[in-house]
């Protein structure tokens, strides 16, 4: 599995979001802009000792990481209003799962023009504008790895 995060702006739901991928031996990408710089204590302390153990990439924007997508992987875009649920979808071990900005989501024009692998996590609370970034890409992650019978699982 792959996890994207594009234009991350919050170094400790970065640095927790790497924990995760490296738990999970998930490649991680990360596109540029970012709103922090690399060597924040924020993101080591909230990556702690794992950033090690992540497989992960840099990339300068968008353009430049969808360009080395392999033409058979899937690109599922996580983002509120999605027309379908991630819990109804089949994900594939080599599929992105794209997460936008904390402040402002992934870029609707970017949605739009793929609608049919725009995703959303149900609120049950109106009220409730949305849920933490790294707690949205942990749902979603889990959700593709437990498809997947959680190959290669360490007990």
């Amino acid at each position: 599995m792959n996890v994207v995060l594009l234009e991350p702006e919050i170094p400790p739901n970065t640095g927790n979001i790497a924990r995760l991928c490296a738990a999970t031996r998930t490649t991680l990408h990360l596109v540029e802009p970012f709103g922090f710089k690399l060597d924040d204590a924020a993101l080591k302390r909230a990556g702690m000792d794992y950033w090690h153990h992540v497989v992960w990439r840099r990339w300068r924007n968008w353009a430049e990481f969808a360009a080395v997508v392999p033409a058979g992987a899937r690109l599922w875009f996580v983002e509120s209003d999605g027309p379908q649920r991630y819990d109804e979808v089949k994900f594939g071990v080599e599929d992105y799962l794209v997460f936008g900005r904390e402040t402002a989501g992934l870029p609707r024009p970017l949605l739009e023009a793929n609608a049919g692998s725009w995703l959303r996590i149900p609120m049950c609370n109106p009220e409730a504008r949305s849920l933490n970034l790294s707690n949205c890409v942990a749902l979603v992650l889990f959700e593709a790895l437990r498809q997947g019978g959680f190959a290669g699982e360490q007990r």
